[in-house]
């Protein structure tokens, strides 16, 4: 039921007023310190009259950096005059986690990324979620949310999407994917616990929007190859969808590469607490049995370290930071080619 209510959130932009417009979005949040404020997220809105519209966000994750530095400079390039139609920008999605670096909100403690489509009389993550699904992504053609590895996770810069279970849909997301042209493009077929239909790109599909995502590096800082694919990309699918024109295209070095991410096999987890000594590295190609890591145990040196091994055959994606780990976190995972 509160799903179909209007959000309360407000926002200090016109979205269809021609020009460029800078602003917030006004969530209205009581507290102690700040009785009558509210948390001030940012917007930005280029228009030039009729035509597609993008929605790009980044900060859904606070700790992910590539995609705020990348839309932060397409705000201060992408002037009117150059498009034809509209491009709106969110660089801090999800601004309370945005603001201090950390993937989930400060305020409730909410990963945005696991909660759309959001509730209008939740707390501040939910609202936030609700009024990207419920006002901004239905203005929207393709919508694409920036991510990378944040603060626990390294990527090789890669785009990515869900595949759409409208194959007319998921032929426009491939369209839109090689145009975007990063090195590698996964599809991920809904494994379980990486999102499921809780996504931003999940509630883009829902309502039939071309939906794309991306991870762009990770580490918890700036990966520089990351930023500029994502910089590239961004314009080139502006091209594509005919906002800008087509001097603004850039060919990418090489067509991207599909990848499959899909079942449980491709994930590598901790399977006891201790120290992660990774035995491979980015970009790697693994067969089944061959070793992934180590986990050893410093409390108890005297026993030997748990010995972990790939289950399935692929290009190593993704890989975690931090050596001291927990059973139950994600070590590595996998991708492997798909035709398509």
């Amino acid at each position: 039921m509160s799903q179909q209510r209007k959000s309360r959130l407000v926002p200090e932009v016109d979205f269809a007023k021609d020009g460029k417009q800078t602003g917030f979005i006004r969530l209205f949040h009581s507290t102690h310190e700040s009785a009558y404020g509210f948390l001030p997220v940012p917007i930005v809105v280029v228009k030039n009259g009729e035509g597609p519209t993008a929605l790009f966000t980044s900060g859904n994750h606070g700790d992910e950096y590539e995609g705020q530095v990348a839309l932060t400079n397409l705000i201060k390039w992408l002037e009117p005059g150059m498009i034809k139609g509209r491009v709106i920008m969110m660089p801090m999605a999800n601004y309370p986690a945005a603001l201090i670096g950390r993937r989930v909100s400060p305020i409730d403690d909410l990963n945005m990324n696991r909660i759309f489509p959001g509730d209008p009389d939740g707390t501040v993550t939910r609202q936030i979620a609700h009024y990207i699904d419920s006002e901004l992504i239905p203005l929207a053609d393709l919508v694409i949310d920036l991510h990378s590895g944040g603060s626990s996770l390294n990527y090789i810069p890669t785009a990515l999407a869900k595949q759409s279970a409208d194959p007319a849909l998921y032929q426009k997301q491939l369209a839109a994917l090689r145009a975007f042209g990063a090195p590698y493009t996964y599809i991920q077929g809904g494994a379980q616990g990486q999102g499921g239909d809780q996504t931003l790109g999940s509630g883009a599909d829902r309502r039939g929007k071309i939906a794309l995502g991306t991870e762009l590096g990770g580490a918890g800082a700036v990966n520089a190859s990351g930023l500029a694919i994502a910089e590239r990309g961004l314009r080139n699918l502006l091209v594509h969808l005919g906002i800008l024109g087509q001097a603004h295209f850039v060919e990418p070095p090489a067509p991207t590469r599909f990848l499959d991410v899909r079942g449980p096999e491709m994930y590598v987890y901790a399977p006891e607490n201790g120290v992660f000594e990774p035995l491979v590295e980015l970009g790697d190609t693994v067969a089944p049995g061959t070793s992934a890591a180590r986990i050893h145990m410093p409390e108890t040196p005297w026993l030997p370290p748990v010995e972990i091994a790939f289950k399935a055959a692929g290009i190593v994606m993704c890989k975690r930071i931090p050596a001291r780990t927990k059973r139950g976190d994600c070590l590595f995972h996998l991708a492997s080619d798909l035709a398509v």
